[in-house]
């Protein structure tokens, strides 16, 4: 039992060590490759595989996106600490009843589970989605956990990052995205495998509208707070 014990406890103790010290190593690297993005290639038909991932800085990244995403996603995601307490205490609540409810997981917990883990419905995943965000909140910048976020977040099928699903849904730089197909993309990624960026059938095309609505409404709170 001894044994067990202290192989137990070691192993507990490398286990952190290691983590920790991939959460540092990738605050300075690009994330190269994801679980999501190899359980996706080997999930998917012989004829349907694709994978298409190209990192780019965030500074190249178009602002409208980081907007977007942020308006869609996340609206707190600059004041809170990685978790949205509101939110999940709704969704507790809705669950309780039978309901479901969207937008209890914040970016940060997102790029967690996205570079770190895997898209299994658990509650080891979901401890070990806290204990993963907990430590980009504390070893990383906000800046870096939206710039890893939109570089290796499912935006379509096969599609991984803003500049690969820039390319394949609209055929230029993510730099140069507009306000409206900044939209595009954020309307898509709560079910990227389903929804298109482009064309847009009538449900992304409301909530495209809707979020350039939020970008507009989020923009100016965030100019204010600012002065």
């Amino acid at each position: 039992m001894k044994k067990l014990f202290r192989f137990l406890l070691k192993s507990c103790f490398w286990s952190i060590v290691f983590s920790i010290s991939l959460v540092v190593l990738f605050k300075y690297i690009p994330v190269p490759i994801t679980p999501l993005m190899v359980i996706r290639y080997y999930q998917d038909d012989a004829n349907r595989k694709l994978w298409k991932h190209d990192w780019t800085p965030i500074e190249k990244i178009s602002k409208n996106l980081q907007l977007a995403v942020i308006s869609s996603e996340d609206q707190k995601f600059i004041s809170h600490s990685g978790f949205d307490i509101e939110a999940i205490e709704k969704a507790y609540e809705n669950n309780k009843k039978g309901k479901r409810i969207k937008g209890a997981s914040t970016i940060s917990q997102q790029t967690a589970k996205n570079v770190f883990l895997w898209p299994e419905r658990s509650w080891l995943r979901k401890g070990l989605e806290t204990y993963f965000t907990f430590l980009i909140e504390k070893i990383w910048s906000k800046e870096r956990i939206l710039e890893v976020y939109l570089n290796s977040i499912e935006m379509g099928n096969g599609i991984y990052g803003a500049e690969a699903a820039t390319q394949y849904w609209f055929k230029k730089s993510s730099a140069s995205l507009t306000e409206y197909e900044a939209a595009a993309i954020a309307a898509i990624l709560p079910n990227p495998k389903q929804y298109k960026a482009n064309p847009a059938s009538s449900y992304i095309q409301k909530r495209k509208t809707w979020i350039v609505r939020q970008m507009h409404f989020y923009g100016k709170l965030e100019f204010k707070a600012q002065k």
